[in-house]
């Protein structure tokens, strides 16, 4: 009996490209979806929901981030947060079709975007030490290693 035969544009690809690119897949999905929430649902109901926060955990709705977001809640803010989610999202899902078919393109981008982050986890890791902060330090370097290994491996 012949062993089924799958397919893999790049036969160096690292098998760990396809769990990223499934992780990237549904980011990008998530994101799309908050943001064709923030559109369906609008200003109105944010506004309520972060007044009833004020009101539960004794907020100064005048001053820091409170204050700030009371501001950002309005149709243009929330159409601006809409297209911010909306090109995450997209952003996201072609990386994750690249990753998938293992493109060079996607991991040079998958690189580019993790480096970005990983600055932000490690400070957080040192304000907040923790399992949770050790653990997406350790999951970003991990990416961060695959899809340097891929590019590595497409050199040779």
């Amino acid at each position: 009996m012949s062993q089924p035969h799958h397919y893999n544009p790049d036969p160096h690809a690292h098998p760990g490209l396809h769990i990223i690119a499934l992780v990237e897949a549904v980011k990008g999905a998530l994101a799309l979806l908050a943001a064709s929430g923030l559109e369906l649902i609008g200003p109105a109901p944010l506004q309520r929901w972060v007044h009833e926060l004020i009101v539960r955990f004794q907020l100064d709705p005048h001053h820091g981030v409170i204050a700030w977001l009371i501001g950002a809640i309005n149709p243009g803010g929330i159409h601006l947060a809409a297209l911010i989610a909306a090109l995450y999202g997209i952003m996201h899902l072609l990386e994750g079709w690249g990753l998938w078919r293992a493109k060079a393109w996607a991991s040079w981008l998958g690189c580019v975007t993790v480096s970005l982050y990983l600055p932000f986890d490690v400070f957080a890791l040192f304000k907040h030490p923790g399992w949770l902060s050790l653990v997406v330090v350790a999951i970003n370097v991990a990416v961060l290693w695959v899809l340097a290994r891929d590019l590595l491996k497409r050199r040779r």
